[in-house]
């Protein structure tokens, strides 16, 4: 006969992702970024784009952007993210930022809050569905700085998957939009460089200059690496350029064991939860609010999700096993 403990260890199952940041917001140096990316600070309006694929550190360098604006200008900058990774303080800006199924319901409503806001930067997570791409572009098109980050591998793909995530017959009126919103592509890997021992941004640079627009314009794709190449003198980089110009000759690298050592998170504001998200139709209110200083151990709340709801639970690490599993009974059915 199995004791009910043996049975609760075989029925329930712990789920962890995790991703270790460091306390503070690492600038382009310490991330061994070209230096051309803090002129994307001083722009007003315009769409940004860093692609590439996950874990490469798009959110890291659209986090260090955003901190340099922070640092250096009065705007009011507004970001939408899933989930907030980096959390920044307002300095000279004015931040805020939102996590989707806690502040927002989808990254679409989210825009369309956000542009009766007044903001001057608007910071996009991730341009997933087609609708999110196309408010984004409108943003951009209004006169806002707008940056996000997508999954593409290259500059073609990118504007590719823009350009095909609406209907046909609404396809050149995006690719208008696009060309005339399009200040930076920025498409970013990570390469093991043997002679430091450890990896750095390999970055392919696409600028908004008059020849890619037409390019975009006119779907003449194919013609778009012909285009970097020939703008070299624009500030435009394939990544073999880049690492022959850029990478190899540079004399000094700062280590990411530096840029990302653990460190105490210097944002010590309270977390917030929206009371817009509670009581909707189909979802459960918060059963608490949880603060950074909530003296519960164990806190369990409700959040809205884009596609269903799901429980949370926070576990202060200091709670023994026995205490955490005779929580989550009540909480979850266990079959013994």
């Amino acid at each position: 006969m199995k004791s009910p403990l043996l049975a609760l260890h075989f029925t329930v199952e712990c789920r962890l992702a995790i991703r270790i940041l460091p306390g503070h917001i690492p600038s382009i140096e310490e991330l061994n970024l070209h230096p051309s990316l803090n002129e994307i600070t001083k722009l007003k309006s315009g769409l940004i784009l860093n692609c590439g694929p996950t874990g490469v550190g798009k959110t890291t360098t659209v986090a260090s952007i955003i901190n340099k604006i922070n640092c250096t200008r009065p705007a009011h900058i507004v970001t939408l993210e899933n989930p907030i990774e980096y959390r920044i303080q307002s300095k000279k800006a004015l931040i805020q930022q939102r996590e989707l199924g806690t502040h927002m319901p989808s990254f679409a409503q989210g825009l369309l809050d956000v542009l009766r806001e007044n903001p001057d930067v608007i910071v996009v997570g991730e341009l997933r569905e087609p609708e999110t791409m196309r408010l984004a572009l409108n943003a951009a098109e209004s006169g806002h700085l707008v940056i996000a980050t997508l999954h593409a591998s290259t500059p073609e793909e990118a504007i590719y998957r823009l350009c095909n995530a609406v209907p046909p017959e609404s396809q050149n009126e995006i690719r208008f939009q696009l060309a005339s919103t399009l200040s930076w592509l920025i498409v970013q890997q990570l390469l093991y460089m043997e002679t430091i021992g450890f990896r750095v941004p390999l970055l392919t640079i696409v600028r908004g200059t008059q020849s890619v627009k037409n390019i975009i314009r006119e779907n003449k794709l194919h013609q778009l690496d012909s285009a970097i190449q020939i703008g070299k003198n624009e500030g435009m980089f394939t990544n073999d350029r880049y690492l022959s110009d850029y990478l190899e000759p540079c004399q000094k690298f700062n280590s990411p064991m530096q840029a990302f050592r653990p460190s105490a998170e210097k944002v010590d504001d309270i977390i917030y939860i929206s009371p817009l998200m509670e009581d909707k139709p189909g979802v459960m209110p918060a059963k608490k609010q949880l603060t950074r200083t909530d003296p519960d151990p164990i806190v369990t709340r409700t959040e809205y999700s884009v596609n269903d709801m799901e429980q949370v639970l926070t576990i202060d690490e200091d709670v023994s096993l026995q205490e955490a599993l005779s929580r989550m009974k009540g909480i979850y059915e266990v079959k013994a």
